[in-house]
This record gives structure tokens, sequence and C-alpha cells, in this order.
């Protein structure tokens, strides 16, 4: 039985001390143990604890006892040369230093001694050292053999993986790695389930439900009449053609022949061209206008839906003002002019350009959400928006030019009062730069031909007389057109008291009204935004008036006198499209609030079962702004295209001839594009007008030598228009004294120059 002391391991004395010719030490190689000198090794080692290293003084040693024993004894060692090996005992003995007698056993010291001397100078490395030559005397004394007497030893480090391998059973199993196909249909569903996604599908959806039955025959109606409709589908048609055939012959159309710069005569719709080089035909024309009518209507809610979002509005709210901007019962009036209606990319840009710039009415300026990205995205959406048409985009070009102004003198206020300017970034002003010199090129590129219709034809100029016939008295802001579900029919007497009631009918929406006042009281806007926005309704409102508030001298006339391209605007009614989009706003500030107070009420009561139901009331305002957008809008047949013109040469006159006919004829000259005398636009040229007076005798000689004088080689007499007019007598005259030919083709006559 033996003990040691902790920290300071030592074997104990036995009888069967190993003999001189086989010393045994730390750094020395074992040599194969006898069955006795095993059996003492076991004893010798029983009671020490082979992971406690002997200290860097230590020597081999053998003690006597234990230490307590030998202090009464006053000795620190005793020799034992029977064997002839000295053996140190107690910690005495081994400071000292004592040295044996035997001298074989001195050599055997100054070996351990050198040794351990070696060890000690790397801490880690003794260490080590220590831990292996300890596991391999318990091994020996063990009597433990491996089955290769060469095979290295395993120390203890080299046991714990194994350790770890036996609680790794109780590990919970690996998460799978997905698929491919698993990780696709995981993107595709946070992509289906995004808000912008769902917005998107929503203004889709209640684009094609709110503008039924436009896509119930797709091919063969049009929304609200057939003469304004049939134009702008000849327009999409042309340029879509013309671009892939023939670029630099654009603003020369095939129609008002021989006139120049005919295309530029209305609006193009020109960013609708992509669009139009798709299909061929009047009836690929007309399917292609009822699909971009619906989407213009989709794309101004999601639009306004958007600038909502950006200016701090939330989901309910965003969505009363997208569907309020969209679908004011004023605008059902204008379900006959695809560019007053295309008026999405205003409120989308404005967005982008807000969002690009870190700004939100709720929020303030943000320098760190500031993106570039979207500034130049914003500037692309307006240019193309003014693309479509000048009666819409100039007005939002001035709005522009307005607030980079508003804006630079902001920042240079807060400067001058703070002594420094907020941040604002080089790559912000550069795509600023960029982007606002984009837009102007396109604007330019597009007024430069109208500049030279202007210049041919000079009487094409509004005048302020054309200006007071087009201006609608105050009480068309309470009037809605007779297209209205709701309040067409109640309207009927207040329609008729208005001189020119398709451009003077202006109610936005009593609902809308409602919200607005609302949100002047109760809003998520500060009380200064709220203000500034009633400002502007007030503002735009005496703007749309045109001549009517105080004779326009204070609004609408500097503005029809100085101001580039102003005066081309004839009706300004349409600038309620800016009354509408701030009434909206007003609105989401309203709904956002209430939203806002029911979520509290909701999460503070307990139980909280009233909260589904007061969530469901906060609907209740985007219900009532969704049925008063209801429209009544006709859809009547369009004119199927004549058998004649698909077999005549151009350039041809279609007779009758009038603003109305002719349009539908531009819409049937897109079966191959022939070039035609005929025209509708928002003027007639004189050389028309002259074509249409002489062409009342048609056929007589001076008729047709004055039709051969510009090129003319076929007229086609439509039959179904003759009642009533000059050709009802002359139509089956004879043209041989004429040198003329005249052939029957369906419904119409042919002649030939």
């Amino acid at each position: 039985m033996t003990t040691g002391q902790p920290g300071n391991p030592r074997p104990t004395p036995t009888d069967d001390a190993p003999s001189p010719s086989a010393p045994t030490h730390v750094g020395a190689p074992p040599a194969p143990p006898s069955p006795a000198s095993a059996t003492s090794r076991t004893d010798a080692t029983a009671g020490t604890d082979a992971a406690s290293p002997p200290r860097a003084d230590d020597t081999p040693v053998a003690t006597a006892g234990a230490e307590g024993d030998a202090a009464p004894n006053g000795r620190a060692e005793r020799d034992a040369t029977k064997d002839g090996i000295v053996k140190v005992g107690g910690r005495k003995s081994a400071a000292k230093g004592r040295r044996a007698k035997n001298g074989a056993a001195k050599d055997i010291a100054a070996k351990d001694i050198a040794a351990k001397d070696v060890a000690v100078k790397d801490a880690a490395a003794k260490d080590a050292a220590v831990k292996d030559a300890a596991a391999k005397d318990v091994d020996e004394a063990e009597g433990t053999k491996a089955d290769d007497a060469e095979a290295p030893r395993k120390a203890d480090g080299d046991a714990k993986p194994v350790e770890a391998e036996r609680w790794e059973a109780f590990a919970s199993a690996p998460e799978p790695r997905p698929s491919r196909l698993s990780r696709a249909a995981r993107a595709v569903g946070r992509f289906l389930a995004h808000e912008w996604t769902l917005a998107t599908l929503a203004s889709l959806t209640l684009a094609v439900l709110m503008t039924w039955p436009t896509l119930r025959y797709p091919r063969y109606t049009l929304p609200q009449d057939t003469w304004d409709p049939s134009l702008q589908a000849w327009q999409m048609a042309w340029s879509g053609h013309i671009l892939l055939a023939d670029p630099a012959r654009l603003w020369q159309s095939n129609t008002f022949f021989p006139e120049l710069w005919s295309f530029a005569f209305s609006d193009t719709l020109l960013g609708y061209a992509p669009a139009g080089m798709l299909g061929s035909g009047p009836q690929d024309a007309v399917l292609r206008y009822n699909i971009m009518f619906v989407l213009a209507h989709a794309l101004a809610t999601l639009g306004a839906y958007a600038l909502a979002r950006q200016l701090g509005a939330g989901r309910i709210g965003a969505a009363v003002a997208g569907v309020a901007y969209t679908y004011a019962p004023w605008l059902l009036a204008q379900a006959g002019h695809l560019h007053v209606l295309s008026n999405g990319g205003i409120p989308l840009a404005l967005a982008m350009l807000a969002r690009g710039h870190g700004w939100s009415l709720r929020h303030g300026y943000r320098p760190e959400r500031r993106h570039d990205g979207w500034v130049y995205a914003g500037w692309l959406v307006a240019a193309w928006q003014v693309s479509l048409g000048f009666g819409i985009g100039l007005p939002f070009a001035y709005f522009l030019a307005a607030a980079v102004l508003v804006v630079a003198v902001l920042f240079g206020v807060r400067r001058l009062r703070s002594g420094r300017a907020l941040p604002f970034g080089r790559r912000l002003l550069v795509a600023d730069m960029v982007g606002g010199l984009f837009f102007a090129g396109v604007g330019v590129l597009m007024a430069s031909p109208y500049f030279m219709v202007t210049e041919l034809h000079p009487y094409a100029e509004r005048t302020i007389r054309d200006i007071s016939i087009f201006s609608p008295p105050a009480s068309g802001f309470v009037t809605a057109p007779a297209e209205s579900r709701i309040w067409g029919g109640l309207h009927e007497g207040a329609r008729a008291a208005l001189p020119w009631h398709p451009e003077m009918t202006l109610l936005p929406g009593f609902v809308l009204y409602a919200l607005a006042a609302g949100g002047l009281f109760f809003s998520v806007w500060r009380l200064r935004h709220r203000l500034l926005l009633l400002v502007g309704v007030l503002v735009t409102m005496a703007f749309a008036m045109g001549t009517r508030f105080f004779d326009g001298t204070f609004t609408y006339v500097p503005l029809f006198e100085h101001a580039p391209g102003w005066n081309a605007l004839r009706t300004p009614g349409r600038l309620m499209l800016w009354t509408t989009l701030l009434l909206a706003l007003l609105a989401a500030g309203a709904v956002t609030a209430l939203t806002d107070r029911v979520r509290e009420l909701a999460a503070q009561r307990i139980p909280s079962w009233p909260g589904p139901w007061l969530r469901m009331a906060t609907l209740l305002p985007l219900l009532l702004v969704t049925l008063e957008g209801l429209n009544a809008t006709p859809h009547p047949v369009v004119p199927t295209e004549p058998a004649a013109m698909r077999s005549a040469e151009g350039p041809m006159l279609v007779l009758p001839s009038n603003q109305s006919i002719d349009q539908h004829v531009m819409l049937w000259s897109t079966d191959g594009f022939p070039d035609v005398v005929n025209g509708g636009s928002g003027f007639t040229p004189r050389q028309l007008d002259d074509v249409r007076r002489i062409s009342q005798s048609f056929p007589d000689q001076k008729s047709v030598d004055y039709l051969r004088t510009f090129g003319v080689r076929t007229v086609v007499l439509l039959r179904s228009q003759v009642p009533g007019t000059p050709w009802e007598i002359t139509i089956d005259a004879p043209v041989e004294s004429l040198d003329i030919t005249r052939q029957d083709v369906g419904d119409a006559v042919v002649y030939r120059l």
C-alpha cells in the first residue's frame, strides 16, 4: 500500500528493485521486464497519479514511506546499496542533490537530470513528454503487451475523438440539404408572396374587372366610342410598323397625304411603339388598343400605390390612393382618350425619384436610404411618360422642373442656416444630372416635330378663345359624367347645364372628398404637409378652371402666354389629374392613421376577439372608393374594313371624308399602311379642307384633275355613308368621259384615276 503527496507522486520502494544491469529512468527505452520486476513495478506505481507530472527539480526517487513518516526520523534519505543503486527519498534529499555512493547510480541520476533540463526549456514540451512517459510506465507496470512490440503507443489525447464519437449518436440529425427544385420552389414562393408582386397582381386583376367588358370582345369593340380610339389604335400600329421598316420616316405618316410631319398632328403614344410591333391589320390594332387600355389602368393604380407607400402610407391607405387616382369618376369621361388615361408613369416616376433621394413625407430626408439606381429609373420612367404625349406630359415636365428648383433652394437655405450642407453625394448628383439631361433630351426630340407643325400650319395654334370654350365652371367639380354607374343618372340635369360636359364633368369622387377632408384633421402626415397638400389641391383646381377663375388672369393665362408649349393645351380640365393625386395622398394619410389606431386597440384589448372585425372595418374606405369608380362605359363595335381598301392601291382618298369617318379610315389603313389623304387630329390642315370641299362633286373633271395634281391614284366611295350626301346622286353616274375606271367591290365603288 503506497501513498503519495498530491502533485508530487513518488514510487514506493519494494524488495525487488531493478538490477544495475537494467536501469530504468525517464528518457531511456524500457527493457523487457521479468515477471518479478513487473510485479514489483506494479506495486511501486499502484498509488501514483500518472496524470500529475513531477516538478522540474525532482529526480526519480523512491520513498521509504509516506512523507509524514520520514519527518520524525530526521533523515531525508537513506542508502540502499545492496543492488548498487542509490535510492533517494524525500523532498529535502532531492533538493540538496546529494550524490549516490555508487558510481553507476551517479551516472543514471546524471542522465535523468540532463533529460529533465532539456524538457524544462519548453514548458509545453515538458508537460507532453512527462504525460507520455507516465502513460508508458503505467502500461508497462500493468503488463499491457501490444501485438506488435514496435508499434507506437497512443497517448491520452489520441483517445479524445473516440470519446466525442460516442456522444454523436445522441445529437440531432443534421438538416437535409434542399434540392435545387425545392430551393427554386421556395424562391418562387417568396417572390409570389412579396408585397410588390401582390400589388402588381391586384392592380392587373382590378383593372380587368373595373374596365369590363373591354376584354370581352377585344378584337371587335372599343371603349366609349369608335372615333378617337380608332385614331389611337392607328398611332400605336404606325409607330411600331415604321420603326421596324423605316425609322427615318416616323413623323411622315401614311395619313394626311401628302402633308409633312403628319404624325405630330396629335399626341402620338410613341411610348407604346414596342406593343405596335406585334401583330398587323385592323383587328390586331383594336386588340392591342384594348390590352393597353387595361394595362394603363393597372399601371396608374400601381404607380399611385408606390408613391403613397414611399411617402409613408400604410398598405391599405396606399391602396385607397391607387384606386382613387385611377378610377376617379371624372376619368370615366376620358375613356376614349388613352393618352389621358396613360398617366401611371407620373406617380411611379415620382415614387422612384423620392426613393432614390431617400425622402418621404412621413420621415423626411434620410441620407442613408439614398440609391442612385432608383434615380436613374425615375428619370427613365418620366421620359417614357412624356413620350406618350404632351397633353399630360407637359404639365408633368413643368412640375419636375419646379420640384428640382425648390429642392435646390431648400438645400441652399439649410446650408445658410446650419453652416453646412446636407449630405447628398456625388453619385446622386451625377444621377440627377444624367437623368435630367436624358429627360430633357427626350422632351426636346419629341417637341421638335410639333414646332415644325406650328411653323407650317400657324393656324393650328390655340387661342384664349379656344381655351374658354373648354374651361369648366366650379360646378363641374361636383358633377359626374354619364359613364359613372353610381352618379351618372343622378347628375344628368347638372351635365345639361355645362357647355361641353365631356371635358367639364370633373368629380373626383365624393368618398375621396370626404376622406381627404378627414385627412386634414386626422392623419399620419405632419400638419404643415397637410396644409401644403390642401394648397396644392386648391391651386390645381384653379388652374383646371382655365379662364373661369378670374378670367385666368393669375393662373392659366400667364402660362398660356409665356410657358413654351402650354398654348397647345386646349382642355384645362385635364389638370384635374393633379388635384386627384393630391386628394388621394390626403386620403391615404387619413386611412393609414385609422389602420394604425385600430392595430393599437386590437393589441391592447384582452381578449382580442374584436381585432379581426376592426381590421376588416379599415377596408371600408377602399371598398367605397372602388364602388364609386364603377363604370357604365359603352363598348360599340368597330366598323369593318371595306374589302375595297384591301385591294386598292395608294395614294387613295376614301369618301365621304370628315373627322369621324377619317379616323376609321386611319384604322383600316393599318392593313399594309397605304398612303391615304384622309386623317383626323386636333386640327384639320387646309389642304385636307380643300380636298373635302372639291371632292363633293366627285366624279367630275374638276375634282379628278385636282386629285391627280398631288398624286391620288384611287378613290373609294362607301355606299353605306352615301345617304344624305351629294354622292347619293352621282355614285352611279358614267365615268368614261373622265378617263377613269369604275368598279363595284363589295359595299364600295372603286375609282382608279
